[in-house]
C-alpha cells in the first residue's frame, strides 16, 4: 500500500474520531449547562468536513442544530439567540459549580474557559454580512 494513501486514511480516521468525541461533548453539553453545545458541534463539523462528507451532512441536516451549523459554515454567523442561550447556560452552570464547593483551581479553569468561549461567540457576527 502506498504510504501517502495510508497517511491520508489515518488522518481521516483521526478527524472522524475527534469529530465523534466532539459530538459526544456537545451531547453532554445539552444536559450539563456548564458546557456549551454549539461550539462542540461546530468543531465536529470542521473535523467531518475534512474527513467524512456523510458525517458532515448528518450534522448539517440535524433537525435541531443543522440550521445553526449551516449558517456557521456559510457565513461564520452565531445567532443572537444562541449567544444568549450559551451565556445563560454557562452562567447557570458556573453558579451550580460554585455551590458544589470545588477546588479553587477548578473554578478558575472553568471561568477562563467560559470567558474565552463567550468572548469568541460575541466576536462573531449575529447576521450574515
Amino acid at each position: 500500500m502506498n504510504l501517502k494513501v495510508t497517511l491520508v486514511t489515518y488522518k481521516n480516521i483521526g478527524y472522524q474520531l475527534l469529530g465523534l468525541a466532539l459530538v459526544g461533548l456537545g451531547i453532554i453539553g445539552i444536559v450539563l449547562p456548564v458546557m456549551p453545545t454549539t461550539i462542540f458541534f461546530i468543531l465536529a463539523l470542521a473535523c467531518f468536513t475534512r474527513s467524512s462528507p456523510k458525517l458532515a451532512a448528518w450534522l448539517l441536516n440535524h433537525p435541531r442544530y443543522g440550521a445553526t451549523l449551516r449558517h456557521w459554515q456559510k457565513h461564520k454567523v452565531v445567532p443572537v439567540k444562541a449567544k444568549w442561550f450559551a451565556g445563560i447556560g454557562m452562567l447557570f452552570g458556573f453558579i451550580l459549580l460554585l455551590l458544589s464547593s470545588p477546588p479553587w483551581w477548578v473554578i478558575i479553569l472553568v471561568a477562563i474557559i467560559e470567558m474565552a468561549v463567550m468572548a469568541y461567540l460575541i466576536s462573531r457576527p449575529s447576521k450574515p454580512l
